[in-house]
């Protein structure tokens, strides 16, 4: 079994000793977990106020990660959405749909805090992408 790590580029991953995604290489597959991904632009290191734009900036996030690790958000098997107030479920539930319809994950969808204010939603993905 191989295990490589896929970083954001933030310094909070070595920091807190994570890594934006982990890769676990099987022989037909690759398991590929990442870590909870917010709203945050990293290019830019801002972050919009908007609920809608922050659910669409963590999907980019994550196809990023997905990317490195030679996948898609096709190769989803579970979600889990993390939001800091349960009313945002009904705006960004369609926006959840636009990103996961062609996998259609596993979810689960969460309410609490986060670490820093500004952050209203976190999503965590697994996926599985197909090898060989």
């Amino acid at each position: 079994m191989l295990r490589t790590a896929i970083s954001s580029g933030s310094t909070f991953e070595e920091l807190a000793g994570y890594s934006r995604a982990t890769v676990v290489e099987f022989d037909t597959y690759a398991e590929v977990f990442v870590s909870g991904c917010t709203g945050f632009d990293y290019a830019s290191m801002t972050i919009s106020d908007d609920i809608s734009e922050q659910t669409r900036q963590c999907f980019l996030n994550i196809e990023a990660a997905l990317k490195q690790a030679g996948g898609d958000l096709s190769h989803l098997v579970r979600v889990r959405y993390y939001l800091t107030d349960g009313a945002y479920f009904a705006k960004v539930a369609p926006i959840f749909g636009e990103f996961c319809k062609p996998a259609r994950p596993a979810a689960t969808a969460l309410v609490c805090g986060l670490v820093d204010p500004a952050m209203k939603i976190e999503i965590e993905v697994d996926a599985r992408i197909p090898r060989g």
